[in-house]
């Protein structure tokens, strides 16, 4: 099996583990040390990504954000980075935007990225070199059921432009003013989901100041095989060497993409 055929069929199980959990009278909630909540399905999902991994792909190291990387594969040069739900606010307060992330690395490259966001029936997956593709349960023809691949927008005046972003947390508060002034319009669409809309051409760009590698893996490869681009603030590219550091992200469709930086920078 490929890694974008296993991709996918962990987040079959990741969808059927969260989707039972979800809106569950008995879900467990709790604070972890850096004050984010984490629920038992956030656990169980990774816990059986995990489980798969290691049956399928024994030589690999495995990323996730609730139990952190497995310690013997430190220096293997394939990883799996797992986000089991990318948004688990809105998963604990019954709201549908939310995600589970899976991405292959592979040196330093993110090879295949697969978001899957089952409570608003959509899932979105990219290989390098193959473009990137959506797909929809809300439609009942196969044949449209998989759209792609998926092309970025091709507004290339800022106040032409769409911005998505999740909150107003994290932000240096002049450089968001700054974007919500500069564009046509703005809404806090969350998480993956503004990113994935960029790579849609539905919006035009997205930006979040304080993201890790598990947030932020999945979604590259879709959005570069779109056409689209993704940097931090500063213009440098993502780096994956370090779980633990926080850093900005910035996706547009391309052709914004040195106006928004210069405002981000500034």
């Amino acid at each position: 099996m490929d890694d974008l055929s296993l991709a996918l069929s962990l987040a079959d199980a990741a969808d059927a583990i969260a989707m039972d959990r979800f809106l569950a009278s008995d879900l467990v909630v709790e604070t972890k040390p850096d004050m984010t909540p984490v629920s038992d399905a956030d656990r169980a999902v990774e816990a059986q990504l995990r489980t798969i991994l290691e049956r399928d792909r024994p030589a690999d190291a495995v990323l996730g954000e609730e139990f952190g990387a497995r310690a013997d594969r430190l220096d293997a040069t394939r990883e799996w980075i797992i986000d089991p739900i990318d948004g688990t606010k809105s998963y604990v307060r019954g709201v549908p935007i939310w995600a589970t992330l899976i991405a292959v690395r592979e040196g330093d490259q993110i090879t295949t990225g697969v978001v899957s966001a089952p409570a608003l029936g959509r899932r979105w997956w990219a290989t390098r070199g193959s473009g990137a593709f959506t797909s929809s349960q809300h439609v009942s023809s196969e044949q449209d059921r998989a759209r792609g691949p998926l092309s970025a927008s091709r507004v290339s005046q800022l106040g032409d432009a769409s911005f998505g972003f999740s909150d107003g947390i994290g932000w240096d508060q002049g450089v968001l003013n700054k974007l919500l002034g500069a564009t046509w319009r703005q809404r806090g669409y969350g998480d993956f989901w503004s990113h994935m809309l960029v790579a849609e051409g539905a919006i035009d760009i997205a930006a979040e100041p304080e993201l890790k590698v598990h947030d932020v893996a999945a979604l590259v490869p879709i959005i570069e095989e779109s056409g689209a681009r993704a940097t931090t603030f500063t213009g440098d590219a993502v780096r994956w060497d370090d779980p633990t550091v926080e850093f900005s992200t910035v996706t547009t469709n391309g052709h914004l993409h040195d106006a928004v930086i210069d405002l981000t920078r500034s």
